[in-house]
């Protein structure tokens, strides 16, 4: 469990003893974190009732992959469709859920919630041991963050990831949500992630290697002078929460699968103001960028059709339900 520990009204001099009692000095201790997200405590894992389907690693934790046509079977797809908009539904609901004041773990325990009255089992729960039924990734946080005891804050930016299990299948996407009265940079970092997204989606047609949707999105992120992670991509999805489709957000010659019709998988450009390096936390979850500079994502999970694509957590009543220029 994570452990938020409070620094006081004052803080020290550079040079002084740091507040939370490391014998360290304050510049070479919490000095370093002012302004960044810091841990919070983490709440136990909330029960799914046992009427609900479950995926396998439901109750273990341990995830034994197989292998997964890349291509899926109509009857699939159809029971993939409903899987995203559950999920899109799920997402929106959260993100209007989002204010100042509230803490991510009431937003997980809300989540949750929103899941089980749909019949849905939330994907995260207990994947390789994740703890929390969504990932809320705040400010700097690229991915992957665990809710927590940490409230939002007025001026926060806070991505919400949502994945559904239902129909023995799984539907992925998130969105990243202003908290209150937030700066222009931040909005213009929202903004531009979400477009970055569809660009790459626009880049999806079969018969086209995978290379193509990475070259779209970091060609937009550099028209804007930012940066686009490397180190977390986009993934096949069906049947299990992740197959061996790998989906770069940047251009590499070595991503040469080429679409085809039937393939689904995601496309989740994560994009930053500085840095696109990352460092890790100790709880080996959540993922940070290298500078502390803010960050920002949107998901979508993609059908390869015979003359393009579909989008199967979008459309009507989406968080994103098309590109922002043809809204």
């Amino acid at each position: 469990m994570r452990t938020l520990v409070n620094p006081p009204a004052t803080l020290p001099q550079a040079n002084e003893p740091c507040w939370c009692g490391s014998g360290r000095k304050y510049k070479r201790c919490h000095k370093r974190s002012e302004g960044r997200v810091l841990p919070g405590e983490v709440s136990p894992m909330r029960p799914v009732p046992d009427d609900i389907a479950r995926p396998p690693y439901a109750d273990t934790g341990q995830v034994v992959p197989w292998d997964e046509s890349r291509v899926k079977s109509p009857e699939v797809i159809e029971r993939m469709r409903h899987a995203g908009k559950v999920a899109a539904e799920i997402l929106r609901l959260a993100g209007e859920a989002v204010r100042p004041g509230l803490t991510t773990d009431e937003l997980d325990e809300y989540v949750h919630a929103l899941y089980i009255e749909r019949g849905a089992y939330p994907s995260p729960l207990n994947y390789h041991g994740y703890p929390k039924s969504v990932c809320t990734s705040v400010n700097e946080v690229i991915c992957h963050g665990i809710p927590d005891s940490r409230a939002l804050q007025d001026g926060d930016i806070v991505n919400l990831d949502v994945t559904g299990y239902i129909g023995g299948v799984h539907g992925d996407t998130n969105a990243t949500f202003l908290v209150g009265d937030v700066d222009p940079a931040s909005r213009d970092l929202v903004r531009v992630a979400e477009e970055c997204m569809w660009h790459g989606i626009e880049a999806v047609r079969p018969g086209r290697p995978l290379s193509d949707i990475g070259a779209a999105i970091e060609q937009h992120a550099r028209q804007h002078r930012y940066g686009v992670v490397r180190a977390f991509i986009g993934h096949g999805i069906g049947e299990q929460f992740h197959t061996d489709i790998q989906v770069f957000h940047y251009y590499d010659s070595r991503a040469s699968t080429i679409m085809r019709p039937g393939m689904t998988f995601t496309i989740e450009p994560m994009i930053t103001i500085g840095s696109w390096q990352h460092k890790m936390w100790d709880d080996e979850w959540t993922a940070v960028t290298s500078d502390g500079k803010r960050t920002a994502q949107y998901e979508h999970t993609i059908l390869v059709t015979d003359d393009g694509h579909e989008v199967l957590t979008g459309g009507a009543g989406a968080v994103s339900p098309s590109p922002p220029w043809d809204r």
